[in-house]
């Protein structure tokens, strides 16, 4: 005898007709050119970028944000202008000044493995410690070590024992301008390594192009632990002489919530800055604190 089968669900679906709800949505539109590339490509992309700056100067302006959901407030500093030297494989200069007044605010420096921090306000003090942060501070500004600057602003190589991945990703934008709504069709290469004596990949960083030019617009770092550790963010790209570098870079710090939005105002990249430029003189008698 044949056992009849029945799909309650189909039956149904006369009877709930009566109940569905239409209402119209904005149609999001999708870039006339979206353009494709391989993981190899994208590699082969970042460390040519990578290899054709050895050294920087910047002048910025900076932009501080403390605080977010964790905390239940968030506190906006007065923007204030300074400088930014950079020099492979990892010095780091920082200088930043005192709104209005253009004075010195504070000055760091590092070579790479130590760093010391001058600040002239209110009165000299130096903060020395390591280049990467072993302790995390209370303090988010304290956990702001140079090398931060370092990785955000000239995205590292890719090395040939990394282990990648490639994925899409297509996220919805409101033009601010024509407030249409615009499909941003996205490439995240993941750049891992492989846990020893282990089949766990350690995430390092995903670094994220737009399909529209297939420039890099973001970048996650990653810690040991697996959290995103500092995110950058690229603005769109701007001609500063033969050289196309982002108006904008946000850094981000979302363990911390701390985030500092670097806006660039003049670059010249492959200058022969010397060691001296990446030293700070200590003024005699000035405390020094020493941070882990």
């Amino acid at each position: 005898m044949r056992r009849r089968e029945y799909k309650p669900l189909l039956l149904l679906l006369p009877l709930l007709s009566g109940c569905v709800h239409t209402r119209t949505v904005k149609q999001a539109t999708m870039p006339s050119l979206v353009l494709s590339a391989t993981a190899a490509e994208l590699v082969q992309d970042v460390n040519k970028q990578c290899q054709e700056i050895n050294s920087l100067s910047a002048t910025v302006e900076f932009q501080a944000t403390e605080g977010g959901p964790r905390q239940g407030k968030e506190r906006t500093f007065t923007s204030f202008s300074g400088y930014i030297l950079l020099r492979k494989p990892e010095a780091v200069r920082v200088i930043g000044l005192v709104p209005v007044l253009h004075t010195r605010a504070f000055d760091m420096a590092s070579d790479g493995s130590e760093f010391k921090l001058l600040i002239y306000y209110p009165h000299d003090h130096v903060i020395e410690g390591s280049n990467t942060v072993t302790k995390e501070s209370s303090n988010p500004v304290e956990n702001l070590r140079p090398k931060i600057f370092f990785d955000s602003l000239l995205i590292n190589c890719i090395q040939s024992d990394d282990l990648v991945t490639l994925t899409t990703d297509t996220e919805t934008k409101m033009d601010p301008k024509t407030k249409q709504l615009l499909l941003d069709p996205q490439y995240d290469l993941t750049i891992a390594r492989r846990k020893p004596d282990s089949q766990e990949l350690l995430p390092q960083r995903v670094i994220r192009f737009a399909r529209t030019d297939l420039n890099t617009v973001q970048e996650d770092i990653y810690d040991q632990k697996g959290n995103i550790q500092t995110t950058a963010i690229y603005g769109p790209l701007q001609r500063f002489g033969p050289h196309m570098f982002p108006g904008t870079i946000t850094i981000k710090r979302p363990l911390e919530e701390f985030q500092i939005v670097i806006t660039v105002q003049k670059v010249n990249v492959n200058l022969a800055l010397t060691d001296d430029q990446f030293e700070i003189k200590i003024p005699e008698g000035s405390p020094i604190r020493k941070l882990e």
